[in-house]
């Protein structure tokens, strides 16, 4: 059996595109072993014995704790990205497991990875920054440079980790930051799992970050790096075979964009983008592309709304009430009565944007489970320095009074529970 593992983690309606990349990667590297963390559920009716790959891991499975409640407060996007360190965490505790790379499902490799590989000879953690030359033009640095600072400054479309001790507790700490702060809120100083990465060479030793132009080659990079064809019709990257293309943005069309508006009339980058399209046009037709995700309906069939999942991850009170939220008889009567009567503004058309704005708006450590109740210590902290130190109570009180007045109540609570 192999050492190096490979994974990626989608839904039943991405699997066609995992299919793609696993295809790739078996041409490349048939010794791998291959495996996809699933962030849906099983059905009786989908037959998955004969896809690329070698394991399905079950979301639920993964020892998540408070599964269904946690799951409830994620996206589809949010939580295929959110089960990633727990499955890391997981492959890298299997017997002989050596190496395990990520993978996005929306990645084609094109050629051999030994690089990467290499690298975690000496390595425990292998990143690819999405820029690894500075940009030459405003727009370029508007486009890239500054979105990088917003989103992360690693693409976590890859990551490779060792078996090492410091590998495990990477995956460790990565599975905590998550658990409670996998949402894309930008504002806050999050995209879902990608921005904690930053601080991984500031808390981690032996973190190898590969400038190679060959490996994540996307939109982001096309401005940098010069996609060529070789005489012999593979792709070449300023003079290297492609390593891996990451295809993101694809479905809602804004690749193609960003790929003409970064590459120009580069034939090689023309030719990719057009062979992916046509790629995935035909897998459309699928029926898997249209199975329904388990997580997004009640359990009578009604579909779950963002300010339902959004309510249900503020406020740790429905959390310990209702365990699985998806229970239509629990969590959704519950919206269809109170939840009317204390979010009256998401229930109006005209103010539920603002509402949304407005709940979202401050950091909370979001789902908490089974770990919901006060932090006495802190609380206890906070009243002997405001008997002690009467300035301090000052400050204390002020600020409380004014969460109070801009959050109410639960805000206030919120804030004590944190």
């Amino acid at each position: 059996m192999s050492d190096i593992h490979v994974f990626t983690s989608a839904a039943f309606n991405y699997i066609p595109k995992v299919r793609m990349l696993f295809q790739s990667l078996r041409q490349h590297h048939p010794e791998w072993r291959l495996h996809l963390a699933l962030a849906d559920e099983m059905r009786p009716n989908v037959d998955l014995s004969q896809e690329p790959f070698d394991e399905v891991w079950v979301a639920s499975d993964l020892g998540i704790p408070d599964w269904r409640g946690w799951a409830f407060c994620h996206s589809i996007v949010e939580l295929a990205t959110a089960i990633k360190p727990f499955m890391l965490a997981r492959l890298l505790k299997l017997p002989n497991c050596q190496k395990v790379i990520y993978l996005d499902p929306d990645t084609v490799a094109f050629s051999r990875l030994d690089d990467i590989i290499k690298l975690l000879d000496h390595a425990n953690i292998v990143l690819t920054p999405h820029q690894t030359q500075p940009e030459q033009t405003l727009a370029a640095v508007m486009d890239n440079e500054i979105c990088s600072l917003k989103h992360g400054i690693y693409n976590l479309g890859f990551i490779a980790v060792a078996a090492t001790d410091i590998g495990h507790e990477f995956a460790e700490w990565w599975s905590r930051r998550v658990y409670h702060f996998c949402r894309a809120d930008i504002p806050n100083g999050l995209f879902t799992d990608q921005r904690w990465i930053d601080l991984v060479p500031a808390f981690f030793e032996g973190v190898a970050i590969t400038r190679s132009s060959r490996h994540n080659v996307a939109t982001w990079n096309l401005t940098t790096r010069k996609l060529s064809l070789s005489a012999s019709g593979n792709y070449i990257v300023d003079g290297e075979p492609l390593g891996f293309y990451h295809f993101t943005g694809f479905d809602s069309g804004a690749h193609r964009i960003m790929a003409a508006k970064n590459a120009g009339n580069n034939r090689a980058v023309n030719q990719l983008v057009n062979w992916y399209s046509q790629q995935t046009e035909n897998l459309a037709h699928e029926p898997l592309t249209q199975e329904p995700w388990a997580y997004g309906t009640y359990t009578d069939g009604t579909p779950i709304s963002k300010a339902q999942r959004l309510v249900y991850r503020e406020r740790i009170d429905l959390q310990g009430t209702f365990p699985d939220p998806f229970d239509a008889n629990t969590y959704l009567a519950w919206w269809n009565t109170q939840g009317r009567i204390e979010f009256p503004d998401l229930f109006e058309d005209e103010t539920h944007d603002m509402a949304m704005d407005k709940l979202s708006s401050v950091l909370t450590p979001g789902f908490r489970g089974s770990n919901n109740g006060i932090d006495w210590q802190k609380l206890g902290g906070i009243l002997r320095q405001s008997i002690s130190q009467p300035k301090i109570g000052l400050v204390i009180g002020k600020r409380g009074w004014e969460v109070l007045q801009s959050e109410g109540i639960i805000g206030l609570k919120r804030r004590l529970l944190g």
